[in-house]
């Protein structure tokens, strides 16, 4: 599968967590395999092929988790009148991914990170995000 790919279900894993508690991302991680790993004959997302595909989005998860503080705390700092408490869950998902990306991964590229955070945000977000997550990610880099 694409990097793109795992991004975007990163992302969703990122969306799905933040409505619970921390200790339930073993079980957000364990539906995330059922749903793109299941070999039941529906519709599933061929897209995770493999069990390393379903293990880089999990450490990519838990590292944003680990890091989840600092990257607010980064993301707070440059944006005036919107902090993460105020932001939807969408676009803050999306930009913690980003932010991470930018700050603690050293394999992708900061253009890349932008890149693909703006695309995310046109699929899943309002009409204003993919401004809005470019603005946020313009200032934080």
């Amino acid at each position: 599968m694409t990097r793109s790919k795992m991004r975007e279900k990163t992302f969703q894993l990122l969306f799905r967590i933040e409505f619970h508690q921390e200790q339930e991302l073993p079980g957000q991680l364990v539906y995330l395999e059922e749903d793109y790993l299941a070999d039941d004959g529906e519709d599933v997302d061929k897209d995770i092929a493999s069990e390393s595909d379903i293990a880089y989005i999990e450490k990519k998860a838990a590292a944003i988790a680990a890091h989840a503080a600092e990257i607010d705390s980064k993301i707070n700092a440059v944006a005036k009148g919107w902090k993460t408490n105020r932001m939807g869950k969408v676009e803050l998902a999306i930009i913690r991914l980003a932010v991470y990306e930018i700050k603690y991964d050293e394999d992708i590229p900061t253009g890349v990170a932008i890149n693909e955070a703006v695309e995310l945000a046109k699929k899943y977000g309002t009409k204003d995000a993919p401004s809005f997550v470019n603005g946020i990610l313009a200032k934080i880099v």
